[in-house]
């Protein structure tokens, strides 16, 4: 006699889901207590991979076919309708009307001949190259409409060059200016080797990385100072023709993390004047009396104190600081002053000296260029000559010394130990407006940032 339950099957003749209705119907509990802990063990695993699943090759199959809905916009175009097509790209060194327009997709014989004739239309390949073009064709890629745009300097306004094809068959070009407006973007990132690397890493423009370099080089030493796992955070503009980004801005407010330590400055110009400054959010300017560099960025190659002469092999005390560039590189004074000499001197070449006030001075040796003359006054980031080799030098680099009342001092810690100017109190209201929506906008960078850590 078998004690088998009346409603009970044969486990020879059985399917899969009946053996799975079965052991659910004999042994709920101890599969649901089971499933409970498994649950709660992993937290994480998802319900499409439970083995309770049924198998999905047992899983009834069924073909749905239904009309395809025609779009009535589409449905109602004549056959013969022409199609506009779009199509950008930048104006190369070697570019030529031919190929520039066969890039852009356009196959017009008449409208490369215009190109090449017109004078309007001839400055899109005059001067330097990277203009913006956007081609507007038919379906038979024929030129109807051509737009291009470029900065002429670096003023707050763009050129724009329109070709287009006239009523008549014929062409017509015109030139117009417009100015540029800005839009501000955010960005973050961490130092893993250099600034440099870690703004690529973060799609930075370079010129907003020596922004980012110049803004605290008084506080910190770049070359030197920079720690594995620094951070930054940046707010900055994007300068727009037509809505299309042409070149980077400057930057509204930054934050640079160094070794723990945070440094923040938050750019503001006063109401109703062209003319700003960078600040830290507690109104203390961030610009000191003196610049820590006369180059952008460039890295020191021979500090201040004793060395080994490079020349006659001796040691001997450097008084100044070295700063390996190119020939040509454009040198700035490090602050406001009055040439007090522009010429050569001995060893050191093409000299230039620059009186400070409470008997401070500066001096630029080796120069290639002057650009200053004797008794000129220069504000604080005026270019006043160019690095060269001149004089007793054994390659291109600049030599800067720093005197106070005669006695040499070390330009980088003058640099640093400089005073910065406070905010006018009349400013303060309109700066804790602007300072307060650059705070936002830093922090909203710096938890990007974050968020992409986690």
């Amino acid at each position: 006699m078998s004690d088998r339950h009346p409603n009970q099957t044969p486990l020879a003749t059985t399917t899969l889901s009946q053996r799975i209705a079965l052991a659910l119907g004999t042994h709920s509990r101890a599969i649901m207590a089971s499933v409970g802990v498994l649950l709660l063990g992993t937290g994480v695993t998802a319900f499409g991979i439970a083995p309770l699943a049924p198998d999905a090759a047992e899983l009834p199959v069924q073909r749905i076919t239904e009309p395809a809905l025609t779009l009535p916009a589409l449905a109602s175009l004549p056959e013969d309708h022409a199609f506009t097509l779009y199509r950008s790209d930048t104006v190369r060194r070697d570019d030529t009307a031919q190929s520039l327009l066969a890039r852009l997709g356009v196959n017009d014989a008449s409208a490369s001949a215009f190109l090449r004739s017109d004078s309007t239309a001839r400055q899109l390949f005059s001067a330097r190259p990277g203009k913006t073009v956007t081609a507007e064709t038919n379906d038979r890629h024929e030129l109807t409409r051509l737009v291009a745009r470029w900065l002429p300097n670096d003023e707050r306004v763009f050129h724009r060059l329109i070709v287009e094809r006239t009523a008549s068959g014929g062409w017509s070009s015109r030139l117009e200016s417009g100015e540029l407006t800005a839009s501000a973007r955010l960005a973050s990132g961490t130092i893993r080797s250099s600034l440099f690397a870690a703004t690529d890493a973060a799609n930075l423009p370079d010129s907003v990385a020596i922004q980012i370099a110049e803004i605290f080089s008084s506080e910190i030493d770049f070359r030197r100072d920079l720690r594995q796992g620094d951070r930054f955070s940046v707010v900055y503009e994007v300068l727009e023709a037509d809505g299309e980004a042409m070149r980077p801005g400057r930057i509204l407010s930054a934050q640079f993390v160094n070794d723990g330590k945070a440094h923040e400055a938050v750019w503001f110009e006063a109401p109703g004047s062209a003319k700003g400054a960078y600040y830290g959010f507690d109104g203390q300017s961030a610009q000191r009396a003196f610049l820590a560099s006369p180059l952008q960025f460039s890295r020191v190659s021979s500090g201040y104190g004793m060395r080994f002469h490079p020349i006659s092999g001796q040691r001997k005390a450097h008084l100044g600081v070295d700063y390996a560039a190119p020939t040509g590189t454009p040198v700035r004074t490090i602050g406001d002053g009055v040439v007090s000499f522009a010429g050569w001197q001995r060893g050191y070449g093409n000299v230039i000296e620059i009186q400070h006030r409470d008997r401070k001075s500066t001096l630029y040796a080796h120069l290639s260029r002057i650009d200053v003359r004797k008794g000129q006054k220069v504000n604080q980031g005026d270019f006043i000559g160019a690095v060269g080799s001149t004089g007793a030098s054994t390659g291109p680099h600049l030599h800067l010394e720093f005197k106070v009342a005669g006695q040499h001092m070390d330009p980088l810690e003058v640099a640093r130990k400089s005073e910065s100017v406070p905010l006018q109190a009349h400013l303060r209201a309109s700066f804790d407006e602007v300072a307060a929506a650059q705070r936002l906008k830093l922090d909203a960078a710096a938890a990007v940032q974050q968020a992409s850590a986690e």
